[in-house]
């Protein structure tokens, strides 16, 4: 399974912070925020992942990421010159995901919670068996999102993309999984009255075939979409309250792929001490050392 980050657009929203960097390299208290969707493919065990961003932005994605060796993986990069769509992504990567099954997440999402891993994991393993997944999370005012609706057994019903009279309060997340196949079906989305590849579109494909599933992120699990000032702050107060809680680092792309054996003990220890006496690479010690339950 390959992987895409979409890490493009202009983030007005968060001028003038945006003004001179991409939205996706402000910092979620004590690292860059693209670490975090990094970590979150990571954790489906996807080891070749397409980073997406501007003309101006790639060079710096590249610059802070590399070729991914040094978290096991590998990283390669394309151009998205005009945002026209979440699904844009899939033809910009078509070169890249080939035959593939695959995994896209947006930037700027960050999610926490005991069992991510293993959900995320069986939603790679229904992409590789040709069904499409979406993630669901109760919001309060559901109308800015895309909004999935399900019966009592987890069977969609409908989505809708920012509806006024939302069906239900399930936001669609930025997360996506796809069987092989999807920059082709990506080709046949016509340009919503935005003028873009609206990814609920290329979802209610999927579910017009029976292909779609719906993964419920319920009690225990934490989603941001950080794309304004206000969840911004949320998200970095919570990353902080739980690392300084437990003692514990959140989505430190070194530490995952320590766990899961993409890297040895000795390069996370150089990794750790290249960041010298940063709070970061402290931490990355103290997993080295075995403090950390896995």
């Amino acid at each position: 399974m390959k992987g895409i980050i979409l890490a493009g657009g202009s983030g007005t929203r968060l001028y003038p912070l945006t003004l001179v960097s991409s939205k996706q390299l402000l910092p979620i208290y004590d690292k860059p925020m693209v670490y975090y969707p990094l970590c979150t493919l990571m954790l489906a065990n996807i080891k070749d992942i397409l980073v997406i961003s501007t003309p101006e932005d790639t060079p710096r994605f590249r610059n802070l990421l590399g070729d991914g060796h040094q978290f096991g993986i590998k990283l390669s990069y394309a151009v998205q010159e005009k945002p026209e769509g979440l699904a844009q992504a899939f033809i910009i990567g078509e070169d890249f995901i080939g035959d593939d099954s695959c995994a896209m997440i947006l930037g700027d999402n960050i999610f926490y919670g005991n069992g991510l891993g293993y959900m995320l994991k069986n939603a790679a393993k229904r992409a590789d068996d040709g069904k499409a997944s979406v993630f669901g999370f109760y919001v309060e005012d559901p109308r800015p999102f895309g909004v999935v609706d399900f019966d009592i057994t987890g069977k969609v019903l409908s989505l809708e993309e920012k509806p006024t009279n939302p069906k239900s309060n399930y936001a669609v997340t930025g997360l996506y999984f796809y069987p092989p196949g999807v920059s082709k079906l990506a080709k046949k989305v016509k340009p919503s009255v935005r003028g873009e590849l609206e990814i609920t579109s290329l979802n209610t494909m999927y579910l017009e075939q029976d292909l779609l599933c719906c993964s419920v992120m319920g009690r225990g699990f934490s989603w941001f979409d950080t794309g304004t000032i206000d969840s911004l702050m949320q998200a970095a107060s919570f990353i902080q309250m739980i690392q300084n809680l437990q003692g514990i680092i959140v989505s430190a792309p070194e530490e995952v792929a320590y766990r899961y054996q993409m890297i040895s003990k000795e390069q996370l220890v150089a990794a750790a001490q290249a960041y010298g006496n940063s709070t970061y690479g402290k931490r990355l010690l103290d997993v080295a050392s075995g403090r950390f339950i896995k």
